[in-house]
Parts: structure tokens; sequence; C-alpha cells
């Protein structure tokens, strides 16, 4: 099985440019830098990949979000979503196939997936050990001028 991408949603959404805006697909949904240079990337990368939303969970490209919300990763907050949840929808959605996953967001989603996705084989975590946003963009930013991968390819049997 191929590798599945994920990554992370981010604060700017399109509600927040055109506020009449009805519900959107996740994959037009969120507007910020990271999060699209973080979409080009997988895009060019992967055939399948989600998107991480601390409201919403793990969202495929086409699922719909029924408008702007502010809910991120932090602890004993109750909007977050649960990791019982996170793995039920793994189930849902056919995510739990997935044995290889690279996760392109900073070391604060680093505990959600690893319980999450317990039955990878591998997850890699290419921005780890950047100091910021703007180190992530640049990194991304030059692996696709350079058409040079940040993660490691699997390699199919």
């Amino acid at each position: 099985m191929s590798q599945l991408g994920i990554i992370p949603c981010g604060k700017k959404k399109i509600w927040d440019k055109i506020p009449s805006t009805g519900p959107t697909k996740a994959k037009n949904a969120y507007i910020g830098v990271l999060h699209r240079l973080c979409r080009q990337y997988v895009e060019l990368h992967f055939d399948n990949w989600v998107i991480i939303s601390g409201k919403y969970g793990l969202l495929l490209p086409d699922d719909m979000i029924p408008g702007n919300y502010d809910v991120t990763f932090r602890p004993n907050d109750p909007e977050v979503i649960t990791i019982d949840i996170l793995r039920n929808q793994l189930k849902e959605k056919g995510l739990d196939l997935f044995q290889d996953i690279v996760v392109l967001t900073g070391k604060k989603y680093q505990p959600i997936i690893n319980q999450t996705f317990q039955q990878a084989e591998s997850i890699q975590y290419p921005l780890l050990g950047t100091k910021g946003i703007g180190q992530m963009q640049g990194l991304l930013k030059n692996s696709m001028n350079n058409n040079k991968a940040l993660h490691k390819r699997r390699k199919e049997c």
C-alpha cells in the first residue's frame, strides 16, 4: 500500500477572507501559507493525503467543513477531538490500511499522530527539527523548487 500524507489545517480559513462562504470542501477551506505549501507538497508526492484538524480530526480532501471555527490541539480543551474519535475515523475512512505515514506538521502533533496511527510500521516527520513555521515553509519551497522529496519514499514490493 502507498504512503499517506498528513498536513495541518491552519488558523486562516476561507471564511476569514469571504465570510459569506457556506460549507466548503476541506481542501478549499484552509488558506494559510503553511497549509497551502503542505498541500502543494502532498499533491506532488502522494496519491492519498488528509488534513488533521483539532475540531474535525482526519479530513479527506473532499470532506465538507460547515463553517469557520478556531480549535487547535490544546491540552484539556473540551472542543478538541479525542484520540478515540481519531482512531474510529481511521477505520471509517479506510486510513487504517496505511502502514507508512508522512506527517508535515510540527512537534505538537507528534503525540496525537503516534497515538492515532498505532498500526503504522513507519511514521515520518520530515519537518521536525525546524525552528518555526518560517523554516518549515522554506524547506517545503526548496523541496518543490528542486523536485527533492523531504520524506523517504516507500519501496513497493
